[in-house]
């Protein structure tokens, strides 16, 4: 028997061809696979950036009224007072600060509505040739929400006199729904102070689509009955009494949410001086007519 020679050769000093230059070997005759991705610089320009959800801005209102708790409080307890004060006195008084409030709403909003006229023009429907028949409407609308009624928590639609049309077209967004959209999200943050509820609801007015002609009259009066839902002799609590600095919507929450207790802690004083002005007149006008017997008054 004749025995083959065998295939090993017995010089170790011959290298061995290992298995990782097998791989090098193999990956150099895949010549046409393309090559190693390199990373490029971002030039595009950036997309739209996600919403953040609703748990996160409610956190963001929540942690504003932390910071300016001690602003909360006194606006809060000032607001108290004036709802104490109007409770036990007489109802003329709610509906001159409603005028009040309402005037100057028009005059933010470009109408320039006196206290006056609009009087005028809420008991006897009376107007002057200058004025706006829309714009009175628009301001008259206001003076009815700040008087009484339901409030918008119940049905913002009915509270705006805003309705869908019957014959809507296919794919539109209906307002009930938008409305009930804010609605939820107000619902959402009710563990909030319903003053800072009343201003997270008006900085979010527009984002949910219920801006429009009159939306500023209209956000204002909707806020301003939230902030004093928990009241039982303000209907609303004073917000364009004291100038429009509070509604001012630029900034972060916590600096918007700064504006609005200030804001309205001006207002409040101001429809306290309001009311310390009719009652001394009502004073001087009954001792007046106290001294008159019924006929016609003397000469001054």
């Amino acid at each position: 028997m004749k025995i083959q020679a065998s295939a090993l050769t017995d010089d170790f000093n011959d290298p061995l061809i290992t298995i990782e230059e097998d791989e090098e070997a193999r990956e150099e005759d895949l010549w046409f696979l393309p090559g190693p991705l390199e990373e490029e610089a971002d030039d595009l320009p950036p997309g739209p950036r996600a919403e953040p959800p609703e748990t996160a801005v409610i956190e963001d209102w929540a942690k504003a009224e932390g910071v300016h708790a001690a602003r909360l409080a006194r606006v809060a307890g000032r607001l108290g007072a004036l709802d104490d004060r109007l409770l036990r006195g007489p109802e003329g008084w709610r509906h001159r600060l409603a005028l009040i409030e309402a005037a100057d709403l028009s005059w933010f909003a470009g109408d320039r509505v006196s206290s006056d006229r609009l009087a005028l023009w809420i008991s006897m429907r009376l107007s002057g040739a200058q004025d706006d028949p829309n714009a009175l409407a628009g301001v008259g609308w206001a003076v009815r929400r700040l008087t009484g009624g339901p409030g918008p928590q119940a049905d913002l639609a009915a509270f705006l006199d805003r309705r869908d049309p019957e014959h809507a077209e296919d794919g539109a967004e209906r307002f009930e729904d938008r409305a009930g959209g804010w609605l939820d999200f107000m619902a959402a943050a009710r563990d909030l102070h319903p003053i800072t509820r009343a201003c997270m609801g008006y900085h979010l007015w527009r984002l949910a689509g219920l801006g429009g002609h009159g939306d500023q009259i209209e956000a204002t009066v909707t806020a301003s009955r939230i902030a004093a839902s928990d009241g039982s002799g303000a209907i609303f609590a004073p917000l364009a009494m004291g100038g429009a600095g509070g509604q001012r919507a630029s900034g972060l929450p916590t600096e918007r949410l700064a504006r609005w207790f200030d804001g309205m802690n001006s207002a409040i004083l101001t429809a306290m001086r309001t009311l310390d002005d009719i009652e001394a007149w009502t004073l001087r006008a009954e001792n007046v007519m106290a001294r008159l017997s019924g006929c016609t008054p003397v000469v001054a």
